[in-house]
């Protein structure tokens, strides 16, 4: 398969298990959100979550009692969200075609998905609904390899995918009306037993395009292993995260 096809596919796989992604995929630290929205948060700002999917994000910023637009182009996605936070506006659309007027937002947040984006045309996008001096962040949720039991976890499926760059976490800010960018990261967690962070692992776009019976083979290799070891073999732990952060101003 070819890798734009590839990139794709595994872009677009996860609606086919909203409910699952919103069940088990982690939230975002308040101190992260907090961060990302710091030049703009004296305003009161309106904030867009973009390719906000079930509202992972959308929770957090709602909850740091910021206003908060949210725009995802998969329908089953944006049905969750609608689920679980009625009050909040969701739109269907793209990072490559934002359904707002022009410098409407003074922040746009993007959790877990700006890797996804077409950069040389969303970029652009992005600049024109956010007003000037307005906040540009991506989020992404990734384990803390540093913890010696979480990178033998990694090693169980990343073994037969060497270059596998779905994780990248860029922002290529030249594509588009933007200032130099920063990054800071937060120590993040997710309570978990066994088989729930096996379920986590499963709403990722490695497995859900993955095919049978490797897939399943994999994630039983996965339980396995965190059945054998004394961190995670019985009841709940806290599974390390850490929580990238890049932010950049509209000009």
């Amino acid at each position: 398969m070819a890798r734009d096809e590839l990139i794709s596919r595994r872009a677009s796989s996860f609606g086919s298990r909203a409910a699952d992604y919103a069940e088990h995929r982690p939230d975002y630290p308040a101190a992260a959100v907090d961060w990302a929205l710091a030049p703009v948060a004296a305003e009161r700002p309106r904030v867009l979550d973009l390719a906000a999917g079930t509202g992972k994000l959308t929770a957090v910023i709602t909850a740091l009692g910021f206003g908060v637009v949210a725009v995802e182009p998969d329908d089953a996605m944006r049905s969750e969200l609608s689920a679980l936070m009625p009050e909040v506006t969701a739109l269907a659309g793209t990072a490559e075609k934002i359904p707002l007027p022009d410098a409407s937002v003074d922040a746009v947040l993007v959790g877990q998905a700006l890797h996804w984006f077409d950069h040389e045309h969303s970029l652009p996008e992005i600049g024109r609904v956010l007003r000037p001096g307005g906040v540009l962040a991506g989020l992404w949720n990734d384990d803390d390899f540093s913890v010696e039991w979480v990178a033998g976890l990694d090693r169980m499926h990343t073994a037969n995918t060497p270059g596998d760059e779905s994780r990248g976490v860029v922002l290529p800010v030249e594509l588009g009306p933007f200032g130099e960018q920063e990054r800071v990261e937060f120590p993040h967690r997710q309570r978990r037993t066994a088989e729930s962070l096996v379920a986590t692992a499963a709403t990722h776009s490695l497995f859900l395009t993955m095919p049978e019976p490797e897939r399943t083979q994999t994630l039983d290799r996965m339980l396995a292993y965190l059945k054998s070891r004394p961190e995670t073999a019985e009841g709940e732990f806290d599974f390390p995260l850490r929580t990238i952060v890049l932010r950049t101003l509209r000009t």
